[in-house]
């Protein structure tokens, strides 16, 4: 039987230079997609499949996003004041138990793997998750919640995974699939960010991970790869090397990579549609936008 998964990780030490100027006074991560930021959605996700435990890779200027997850008693008693109990449950959901979460700082920016292994000393011989904030997955049931039923079928570790065009496969680490049995594949290699006549596959890995003890292990003894950084897939491919295994899950849901601005606004679209308080409205105003703009486009070529 696979050991419980109740530690998560998140990376969280970037500095969102692709939106500046934005976050030249605050992290990425707490940039929201319409009144959530990033980090709440990640954080909800990781409760819904049962973790227990969030460890936070920092960097320096990250000081609001510990901000954002400590209790505000003065923010509470005026809400409780004026009777605005629905905004204190909102409240409520972005208070941390004391001992619930921890931060740690990564120094130096060597890449994913670098950061997770900086989480070293907060976990102990067992298996952890780990939770990329930029890649938020809409699905009434949570892409991680997904993963850890899988990974109790499963054991070893498990990464998500999802088709990419394969112009694209130059952009995430790439499966070699052994095994293909429909939701969980086994595979046998990893390949970081292959060109697209190397690519072993179009199956990408997307930002959950569920990871032997093994893995952290791996991490302490892999040297920088692609880009000058230690990377997280050479430290899981080390784990197949070893004969250990790991799978791919594609997991169901809509993912939207939010470190992009596309991404981002994808994302706001999306969710702010599935909002019922704000769903109908915004879904109007935006056929009547793409109308009027269609109209404006039709009568500027006919003039």
């Amino acid at each position: 039987m696979s050991r419980k998964v109740t530690k998560a990780i998140f990376p969280v030490a970037g500095l969102g230079t692709r939106f500046l100027p934005a976050t030249k006074s605050i992290p990425k991560e707490i940039m929201t997609l319409v009144d959530r930021p990033l980090i709440q959605y990640a954080i909800d996700e990781a409760r819904a499949a049962g973790i227990k435990e969030f460890i936070f890779v920092t960097s320096r200027g990250k000081s609001a996003l510990e901000d954002y997850f400590d209790h505000s008693p003065e923010l509470a008693q005026a809400l409780r004041k004026k009777g605005k109990t629905d905004l204190l449950d909102l409240l409520e959901d972005t208070n941390m138990d004391s001992g619930a979460i921890a931060y740690i700082r990564q120094h130096k920016a060597l890449g994913l793997g670098h950061a997770v292994w900086c989480a070293r000393r907060l976990l102990a011989d067992e298996p952890f998750a780990v939770i990329l904030p930029d890649d938020v997955i809409m699905n009434d049931k949570p892409c991680l919640q997904q993963m850890v039923e899988a990974y109790a079928e499963t054991g070893g570790s498990v990464v998500a995974a999802m088709e990419v065009p394969t112009p694209q496969t130059s952009s995430y680490g790439i499966l070699d699939v052994e095994d293909d049995m429909g939701s969980v594949v086994s595979i046998k290699g990893m390949v970081e960010k292959p060109a697209a006549e190397d690519a072993p596959s179009n199956l990408a890995v997307i930002g959950r991970y569920i990871l032997s003890p093994d893995v952290m292990r791996n991490l302490g003894q892999t040297q920088r790869g692609v880009g000058g950084e230690i990377q997280l897939t050479d430290a899981i491919a080390k784990e197949m090397e070893d004969g250990r295994p790991v799978y791919g899950f594609r997991f169901r849901g809509q993912r939207f990579d939010c470190g992009s601005k596309i991404g981002f606004l994808k994302a706001t679209v999306a969710v702010a549609l599935e909002r019922a308080d704000l769903g109908a409205e915004f879904g109007t105003f935006l056929e009547d936008y793409i109308d009027q703009n269609s109209l404006q486009h039709t009568q500027t070529k006919a003039g």
